[in-house]
């Protein structure tokens, strides 16, 4: 009996331990440098989401936070190396949706798994995709669209940013919804795609809005709808696709904040509450808007449900598309 006693006290005084340490360890952090990783060039727009809350961590915490890029790989190098850094809140990822969903369906061996290896912190933003068309083309909507596509089998091309990208998906998401037939034109990048499309030499194109826009309003391009489930908040006066025809139709880029698995939760809840708080701020929200990202500011949980649906809806329009992992 009394060893039984002996055994339930040095339990509980081991729990409790562990609480004290948690406790301290939220208590004591940050106490050096914060680095948050993006896995792409700079420039891009993860590096411009990740900047401003770097900055208000560093104002609000008195310790230096710097964005650093680590790219190649298809966003998996420096996704990789997060996923591998010490589970202590000092190295963080600020994510493009690819290189946490898309890539599962895309590879057939990833250096990491992105559910396993990551600890959701929040879902910052998210971005749609926007359909545009060269002017030349006798199309107004994506109704026009469906029906050109549907009398010319084949015979329309579509541009994106490149093989495996939420413009590419999108586009194929399209064919199978509306059963078309479209030719996918992969580019390596906006930039040579947007040049082809205002060329007119290809009619289609699903490109981001924050390079996209300026050609719309211009009149060079002619923004058919966007990608997501409802309309951009920076975008209101565009259609979604969903609204004209496909209803359920959903593909956008996000942004979201990764620790390595197993970071303390006391952490990971002290460093959560702040980024939430600083991407809810007003001007946070109006510097977003003008790169057409719409805030969310999520829980731990809820970007976790939402990351493993993400998969799952890639791996179905893969699937239907006969995208295979390479």
């Amino acid at each position: 009996m009394r060893s039984i006693f002996r055994w339930l006290l040095l339990s509980a005084v081991a729990v409790a331990a562990c609480g004290f340490v948690g406790l301290a360890a939220a208590q004591g952090y940050p106490a050096k440098t914060i680095r948050i990783v993006v896995a792409y060039p700079m420039g891009g727009g993860a590096e411009y989401t990740a900047r401003p809350i770097a900055q208000r961590l560093m104002e609000q915490w008195g310790q230096p936070v710097f964005v650093e890029s680590r790219s190649g790989g298809s966003a998996m190098i420096g996704t990789d190396f997060v996923a591998k850094s010490p589970p202590d809140g000092y190295t963080m990822l600020l994510s493009a949706s690819s290189e946490v969903s898309m890539n599962v369906v895309l590879y057939k061996k990833m250096p990491y798994d992105p559910v396993r290896d990551l600890q959701p912190v929040t879902l910052v933003g998210t971005t749609p995709p926007l359909l545009l068309a060269h002017p030349s083309l006798p199309v107004k909507s994506v109704k026009e669209l469906v029906a050109l596509a549907r009398g010319n089998p084949g015979a329309l091309n579509y541009a994106s940013i490149g093989t495996g990208s939420p413009q590419h998906f999108a586009g194929e998401l399209m064919k199978t919804t509306f059963r078309i037939d479209m030719v996918h034109v992969p580019y390596k990048g906006a930039a040579p795609a947007l040049i082809d499309m205002i060329g007119g030499h290809v009619p289609i194109g699903l490109v981001a809005p924050t390079v996209a826009l300026p050609h719309a309003k211009s009149g060079r391009l002619r923004a058919l709808g966007v990608t997501s489930a409802k309309r951009s908040g920076a975008m209101p006066d565009i259609p979604t696709i969903a609204e004209q025809g496909a209803p359920g139709f959903d593909i956008v880029q996000w942004y979201a904040v990764w620790l390595p698995a197993k970071t303390p939760k006391d952490v990971l809840d002290k460093l959560q509450g702040e980024i939430i708080r600083i991407v809810h701020s007003q001007d946070y929200r109006q510097r977003q808007q003008e790169v057409a990202t719409d805030i969310v500011g999520s829980s731990a949980e809820t970007l976790g449900n939402f990351q493993k649906a993400e998969i799952e809806k890639y791996r179905k329009i893969a699937a239907a598309a006969g995208i295979k992992p390479e």
